[in-house]
């Protein structure tokens, strides 16, 4: 397989792409060394990270199977979600947007999406695109999938309830926002994200290996959230009873923590804004076998 060149990006941090030499077909996203994206080419329906495979069971479960939807992803890495999406999917619209016009570039070098594909690139910073998006996509998506990340770490400008706010009018009626975030000992950007995000949406879960849900390992934590809590007057909560199948699903060890578990467990936690907003911690070392 031959695969293009290194670039640099305009963070400075260099993107470049390699094969998998276990997995016949597959090519691996690095930047800086650290690993973003993982697309098998042959079978874009095999996700590969542990925390892509459980985004992947949420656009599995939160609609009828095979059914098209409308999806919006916010970051780009190689596109393994929306090229997921495409293949589980067929004839669902999407639209990414990223802020690395180089990176865009190189993934449609390395990794042409599927022409059939409905899916639309929008070039730039994410928080500034979502405030001049149509308006014909009010109210009208589906899937909102927040994956961010200047190297390994999510900027501060893209963790606050202002920046949630400006997704939560996208949302379809039951429509659902998923969020990507990385942390370590204690979890405290993470249960500040859950805090976050439950000042603007009704309803809240976060998913994870337990060990990182401790805080006794660094790793990625899904969380969910869905519903206008502004909206309420007494509406019932969106119907996520799909919610418990998600740990079925894998990848194990899993656990989900929602309701009273989740309450107890963001107890202290208070909502992130812009003026005390900061980057998600930086990984150790070991993490990506730097040490």
């Amino acid at each position: 397989m031959r695969l293009p060149a290194p670039v640099t990006l305009g963070s400075g941090l260099t993107a470049e792409f390699e094969e998998d030499r276990w997995v016949p077909g597959a090519i691996q996203l690095l930047v800086d060394g650290t690993p973003q994206s993982h697309v098998n080419l042959r079978d874009p329906s095999e996700l590969f990270f542990e925390y892509v495979r459980r985004i992947g069971h949420v656009i599995d479960l939160f609609r009828p199977a095979g059914a098209p939807i409308s999806a919006l992803h916010l970051g780009g890495g190689a596109f393994t979600l929306p090229r997921y999406v495409e293949a589980t999917r067929p004839g669902s619209r999407q639209q990414i947007i990223e802020l690395e016009g180089a990176l865009v570039d190189l993934v449609r070098e390395a990794a042409p999406l599927p022409r059939r594909a409905s899916i639309r690139i929008r070039r730039g910073d994410a928080r500034e695109v979502l405030g001049r998006l149509p308006e014909g996509m009010r109210g009208a998506m589906d899937l909102v999938v927040v994956d961010i990340f200047s190297g390994d770490r999510t900027p501060a400008h893209v963790s606050s309830a202002e920046f949630y706010e400006l997704i939560r009018p996208l949302l379809a009626p039951d429509g659902v926002v998923v969020v990507n975030v990385t942390d370590g000992a204690g979890q405290a950007f993470t249960r500040g994200q859950v805090a976050t995000l439950a000042s603007v949406f009704s309803t809240v879960a976060a998913i994870a290996e337990p060990q990182v849900l401790k805080g006794r390992r660094f790793g990625n934590v899904v969380l969910l959230a869905s519903g206008d809590p502004a909206s309420a007057d007494g509406a019932a909560a969106p119907d996520l009873e799909w919610l418990p199948r998600l740990l079925a699903g894998g990848p194990h060890p899993a656990r989900m923590l929602v309701d009273r578990e989740l309450t107890e467990w963001l107890r202290g936690a208070r909502p992130v804004t812009d003026a005390d907003a900061a980057p998600s911690p930086e990984p150790p070392p070991e993490v990506f076998g730097r040490g």
